[in-house]
């Protein structure tokens, strides 16, 4: 797979061109033609949802369902994209990573401190965006509980974003 087979979302989660079929690349290529535009996110946001929801419920799959598919993250990364560009939100960083990490693996942030060996004083601060942690110590903190640091392109970077083609 070339670099130009998949799209990089904000969070640099990857989505492979190869798993849509030809009318999900057609579906994808109306969807990134409308967020070019630059139309509100919140307009965007209706429509790729319609569009998306109708789309995959005419193939039998459910709600649940739809929001696993690699078109809908796509589409909502573009809705977020737009968001962003507006001004109406900020692109994701470290610190949101390790709220989630928090929220979905530990019951409390002091018992991922306790994991991590980090300070519950530094994570207040750092979540709060007061501080930072630096890349050494949330690099060992991270390892200490089975994570890693990845580096992944920069949100907004010059590297194309190529639309699929539409027939497979």
């Amino acid at each position: 797979m070339s670099l130009d087979d998949h799209y990089v979302d904000l969070r640099g989660h990857e989505f492979s061109f190869d798993q849509l079929d030809a009318d999900e690349r057609r579906l994808l290529n109306t969807l990134m033609q409308r967020a070019d535009r630059a139309p509100p996110w919140h307009e965007f946001a209706n429509f790729w949802m319609k569009l998306v929801g109708e789309f995959y419920h005419g193939r039998g799959l459910s709600r649940p369902q739809v929001r696993h598919t690699a078109l809908y993250g796509i589409a909502q990364d573009l809705g977020s994209r737009l968001a962003v560009a507006q001004g109406v939100a900020r692109n994701p960083d470290y610190r949101d990573e390790i709220e989630e990490l928090i929220r979905t693996r530990f019951k409390t942030r002091r018992e991922f401190c306790e994991a991590t060996g980090l300070s519950e004083d530094m994570l207040s601060h750092v979540l709060a965006r007061r501080k930072h942690i630096a890349i050494d110590t949330l690099s060992e903190a991270l390892s200490r509980i089975g994570c890693f640091l990845r580096i992944v392109p920069q949100p907004g970077s010059k590297r194309p974003r190529r639309k699929p083609n539409a027939v497979a």
